[in-house]
């Protein structure tokens, strides 16, 4: 049943009540971004995006996949072959999604020494406190 938005108050992603949070969790999970990320340079295939992504299991990869299929992000191609073959690929809506999570990920990799740093000073000053 579709949810109806009209009417309602503005979404707003700091009220514990708001739709806009599920959203949020969906595509800023572990593998909700991992996923969105592998599926901006081409569509996948379910074994070929499990490969690309790394340490994700069957089940959470269908989970994830259902969830963004569900939220309007990813396509599923299902062709009536045998064997089957099922091709996921991004929508545009998911492609705006993506592409703003692979800028997350791009600065997440070349911060990540800085952030490296802070955890060491951290720890040291934790260490010497006890």
């Amino acid at each position: 049943m579709p949810v109806s938005t009209q009417g309602a108050r503005k979404p707003d992603v700091n009220d514990a009540m708001c739709p806009s949070r599920l959203v949020l969790e969906h595509v800023t999970s572990r593998w909700g971004v991992l996923i969105l990320i592998a599926l901006l340079d081409r569509s996948y295939r379910f074994g070929e995006l499990r490969r690309k992504i790394g340490g994700v299991s069957e089940k959470m990869l269908t989970q994830t996949l259902q969830t963004l299929e569900r939220d309007g992000f990813v396509h599923r191609d299902a062709k009536p072959v045998i064997p089957p073959r099922v091709d996921y690929s991004l929508t545009p809506l998911g492609r705006e999604a993506a592409a703003l999570v692979a800028e997350l990920g791009r600065w997440t990799e070349q911060r990540l020494g800085a952030v490296e740093e802070a955890r060491v000073r951290y720890d040291t000053v934790r260490e010497a406190s006890q």
